[in-house]
């Protein structure tokens, strides 16, 4: 965790990054209006970074509850928010394996969109599940991401680069999912098949299982250099194609949302 937390503090621009993955932000956002649709839902946001889904749900009049393991990643959530002009009901520094004391039952809607690709122990990532689903109300959505097994391969071909790496080296990530490497921080990469199995171990009723960038990611580059006009079309045909199971390893992300 101190790794991770080093990461978000001192080595990496978290906010900026979804400057840069539109797709990502744009479908994922897409998602987020598609099964959010009960006016002023309670939301907790557990690992929500900088607060970049948290401030667009606040401006829909959402009552949103930050969490992120980063302290500068709070500071800056506090700060940006502030600038939209909105509000967050509490904004705080913690662990998704340690919550603070919220009342059981008590958030409509909980994103768990960044501590599950963090932590490596199969054990950690069902504790992150079953404290979140504490929280959740029956018939409350659970919205939670996960870094695809395919994303590193995916990111080496969106360049045409393969880095330091060896083929060798990326196709490992396909056997064991752990990552060690430079260029990011301690992570797990996830096939479809775990992510879901992880879900429904804890009784959630499956709405969506999504391929976030599919075949619009390894363009993405190009996509974002052309007019607003062509690029809503890309994000047209990449939202129709994102439950296409056919295509989930093309995509660097998957987004799973289920019911309580």
């Amino acid at each position: 965790m101190n790794e991770i937390e080093n990461w978000y503090d001192n080595e990496y621009e978290e906010w900026n990054r979804l400057e840069r993955h539109k797709i990502e932000f744009e479908i994922t956002k897409h998602y987020l209006d598609r099964y959010i649709t009960k006016p002023e839902s309670k939301i907790f946001d557990i690992g929500g970074g900088p607060g970049r889904y948290s401030i667009y749900l606040a401006k829909q009049g959402h009552k949103i509850t930050l969490l992120d393991l980063s302290g500068k990643n709070v500071c800056v959530a506090k700060e940006k928010a502030a600038e939209a002009g909105v509000v967050l009901e509490d904004c705080v520094k913690g662990d998704a394996l340690a919550l603070p004391e919220y009342e059981k039952e008590s958030f409509d809607v909980i994103l768990l969109m960044g501590p599950l690709y963090h932590l490596t122990k199969a054990e950690d990532r069902k504790k992150a599940v079953e404290e979140a689903r504490k929280l959740l109300k029956k018939g409350g959505i659970l919205i939670a991401a996960f870094i695809s097994q395919y994303a590193p391969i995916q990111d080496c071909f969106s360049y045409l680069d393969f880095y330091e790496d060896e083929v060798k080296e990326l196709l490992h990530y396909l056997e064991d999912g752990k990552n060690n490497e430079g260029g990011f921080t301690t992570a797990y990469f996830t096939s479809v098949e775990e992510a879901r199995s992880l879900m429904q171990e804890q009784q959630f009723k499956e709405l969506a299982f999504v391929g976030v960038e599919n075949i619009l990611g390894c363009k993405e580059q190009e996509i974002l250099k052309l007019p607003n006009e062509e690029q809503e079309k890309w994000l047209e045909l990449g939202i129709a194609l994102a439950e296409d199971e056919k295509l989930y390893g093309t995509s660097q992300h998957f987004l799973y949302i289920g019911e309580k």
